[in-house]
């Protein structure tokens, strides 16, 4: 069936094409700063279940797959048409990332998180593949820095509750944790990994230096 299909781990322009894709989910962090939590849940839970069904289908339905596969097989990396491992697509774990951050963080972190995931993740995948040569854990260590350089340009411009300079230096931290885990964590798909992993650090880090902010002050 991938007989036809290119092979997207050792093609760059659609790898580009596919993080072009991919900056459209910024509109997720951009939109959610502007509406409640609920609104945002209610469009994003029938949309994922969308994107599972039809990811799911794949696996077990031979008609489903061939479709899927002739329209977006191209844009599939080797470990997402694995039939044996069933992984889910990158869409589909933005989407459920998505809404675990919503459900569990404060608004002001999971835009800063999730604008990171978007933004510095595409980063660190087109500087790694171009630029990368030397190793860092499970990736590169150039696409790494691209991936840090990226994420602290993006704390540098999200909101803040007050913007205490502390609140600067905690989105710094919750990154470079996020940049070791991006490198690292292979077994769990880093759109999951990658918001999460700041969303615990910067939570945390408020709740120590920063425990008067209101951190909910946006919903």
């Amino acid at each position: 069936m991938f007989d036809k299909i290119p092979n997207i781990d050792h093609n760059y322009k659609i790898e580009f094409f596919r993080k072009g894709i991919h900056f459209c989910s910024l509109s997720i962090p951009v939109v959610y700063f502007f509406i409640d939590k609920a609104t945002t849940l209610a469009i994003l839970i029938p949309v994922t279940m969308l994107f599972l069904v039809s990811d799911l289908m794949r696996y077990y339905n031979k008609k489903a797959a061939t479709l899927y596969y002739k329209y977006f097989g191209w844009l599939l990396r080797n470990h997402e048409r694995d039939e044996k491992t069933k992984r889910l697509t990158g869409a589909s774990n933005i989407l459920i990332s998505a809404i675990i951050c919503v459900l569990i963080f404060p608004k002001i972190i999971t835009v800063t998180a999730f604008a990171v995931l978007i933004i510095s993740d595409s980063t660190a995948a087109l500087i790694g593949r171009r630029f990368g040569q030397t190793k860092f854990f499970k990736k590169s260590l150039e696409g790494a820095v691209g991936f840090f350089i990226s994420a602290v340009i993006v704390v540098l411009l999200t909101p803040k509750v007050q913007y205490h300079i502390t609140e600067y230096f905690i989105g710094v931290a919750g990154v470079a944790v996020a940049a070791i885990v991006e490198s690292t964590i292979i077994s769990i798909d880093d759109n999951i990994t990658v918001p999460i992993s700041i969303g615990i650090v910067m939570w945390i880090l408020y709740i120590i230096f920063l425990p008067t902010f209101d951190i909910f002050i946006y919903g």
